[in-house]
């Protein structure tokens, strides 16, 4: 029996996709801004916990969460809401911007300086497949479990993630709803339900009671509850509706892409040699043709001025035995003299069969290398460039997508202020934030005009130690001499400390902006 059941679960866990599974570095990221939502009263002078739930960021100082999670606060003035991050020693009060009960809503902003949260993405719909789905919040139960005492909720903790499957969009009475099956308990309300790349696809909200027997199923107000209610209160959320792709499956696509290219440069270098071949060999034979038609009538001719110089020799001795035709015999002579050395000349001067290999290889040089087939573009400094995102080459979980402008000089000086360091044959660019928690490595590559932006969005430690990394050097300015290779050693150590892959890859072509101009008024 137990032989049996093995084998019915190794069928089933090779006929799940791995690539529908969330990337965990995702999910990571997403969870930096949920929070626990307190509710507090106050004893005396000490701050009680009444209750709890779970809130995610859409602006660094709004949240969203349930309605029912601050219902507590909004009916008795002396409680208040408290926003405690999962990370860092900061906490903050927060008041109530907007509440929905119809739909379990709710829009909290605290003001706290100092305190500003990583602003969760929201996904461009829900899938209609059964894709991976993750929920992320603060389950009571879970804090049970660990031991914590009530006032410990005061105290950062990273949030509890749990794993599941989408079971399809459901409109309760109320509201539309998204079933799934992310286990969530008292204390998960308000939190995100994410896709596989940490976008939100719900607010979970509630469970179907199972008492006990069936299969537990969980439901998070949808996405068509959700932006309508956040842009009727002035926030406009970052969204994205780009496909999930992991960067895997974005390398793989790019080592496929390079087979690709490298199989048709072969194929157009062997088409160029076979080219070459038939242009040699036409330009042979006609070299032939033209050495041996020359050598034939070089010899022809020689051998009809000898005739020529032969005949006049031997009239110029019969005049010359006359007194009164010497002088016509002196002529006669003359003229086979230089018979004979036109034949003679017209001989040594016949083309060689040498020559032949001579006129073929002019004849290949003028032929020459066709314009805009070596496949590579000068190194040069471009100028102004114009970077369009390509997106089947790119990973975007929330980052802007506009087009990107620059300047490039060839001694790798950006807008003439930004140095670009050179390491292992590449271009790069470290940038460090102090008011975003990322980190960006950007990239250019002079001869494909490939501009590419890496983004690791890293928690608060991982964040503290790039920024004392990138504290420890000054980048070099544009014209300092070996500028490029003093800065790629500098920031070797801040790229040392990212992970091994970035949560967001941006894959640009780029144009001279001369070249955009005319090609948009064609």
């Amino acid at each position: 029996m137990n032989r049996f059941v093995l084998t019915i679960l190794t069928v089933l866990a090779l006929a799940v996709p791995t690539g529908g599974f969330a990337d965990p570095g995702d999910i990571d990221a997403a969870a930096r801004g949920v929070v626990r939502v307190v509710i507090i009263g106050q004893d005396g002078e000490e701050l009680e916990p009444v209750s709890h739930g779970s809130g995610f960021a859409v602006t660094p100082t709004r949240i969203v969460t349930n309605a029912h999670v601050i219902r507590e606060a909004l009916q008795d003035d002396t409680l208040r809401i408290g926003i405690v991050p999962s990370e860092g020693s900061d906490a903050a009060f927060a008041k109530p911007v907007a509440v929905s009960p119809r739909n379990d809503l709710a829009l909290i902003e605290f003001s706290e300086a100092g305190v500003r949260l990583p602003p969760l993405t929201i996904a461009g719909g829900v899938s209609g497949d059964m894709g991976e789905v993750s929920a992320v919040g603060y389950p009571m139960n879970v804090d049970l479990a660990q031991g914590l005492e009530i006032s410990d909720i005061f105290e950062a903790q990273p949030p509890v993630k749990s794993r599941g499957f989408l079971s399809g969009e459901r409109p309760s009475r109320q509201f539309d709803t998204i079933l799934h099956t992310a286990p969530i308990a008292r204390g998960n309300s308000g939190g995100p339900l994410l896709d596989g790349c940490g976008r939100v696809l719900g607010v979970n909200s509630f469970g179907a009671d199972s008492d006990g027997s069936d299969a537990e199923f969980y439901f998070a107000v949808s996405l068509r509850e959700l932006l309508p209610f956040l842009r009727a209160n002035d926030v406009e959320p970052r969204t994205n509706a780009l496909p999930c792709r992991s960067i895997e499956e974005l390398n793989a696509a790019e080592r496929d892409r390079f087979e690709q290219q490298r199989a048709e440069a072969r194929q157009r270098l062997e088409a160029r040699e076979a080219d070459l071949r038939d242009k040699r060999a036409a330009a042979m034979l006609q070299a032939q043709m033209e050495v041996l038609e020359a050598r034939e009538n070089a010899m022809a001719l020689a051998m009809v001025l000898l005739l020529v110089a032969i005949g006049c020799g031997y009239g110029a001795l019969q005049l010359r035995q006359s007194e009164a035709t010497r002088t016509r015999a002196m002529l006669i002579a003359g003229i086979g003299g230089a018979a004979f050395i036109g034949a003679l000349l017209a001989w040594l001067t016949r083309p060689s069969f040498a020559e032949i290999e001579e006129r073929v290889e002019a004849a290949m040089a003028e032929d020459g290398e066709p314009e805009g087939e070596t496949g590579t573009t000068s190194l040069a400094g471009d100028g102004t460039l114009i970077c369009t995102l390509v997106p089947e080459r790119s990973r975007i979980t929330g980052a802007r997508t506009d087009d990107v402008e620059f300047d490039w000089s060839a001694d790798g000086c950006v807008n003439d202020r930004t140095q670009y360091g050179m390491s292992g044959g590449t271009w790069s660019r470290v940038f460090v934030p102090n008011d975003e928690q990322a980190v960006s490595v950007n990239r250019y590559d002079p001869q494909t005009r490939i501009f590419q932006t890496d983004r690791y969005l890293l928690r608060q430690s991982g964040m503290t130690e790039a920024r004392t990394a990138r504290g420890e050097y000054t980048p070099p300015a544009c014209g300092v001499s070996d500028a490029a290779r003093l800065l790629g050693e500098q920031q070797s150590k801040v790229i040392s400390l990212l992970p091994e892959r970035p949560n967001e890859r941006l894959v640009y072509t780029c144009e001279t902006k001369s070249a955009v101009g005319s090609g948009g008024e064609e």
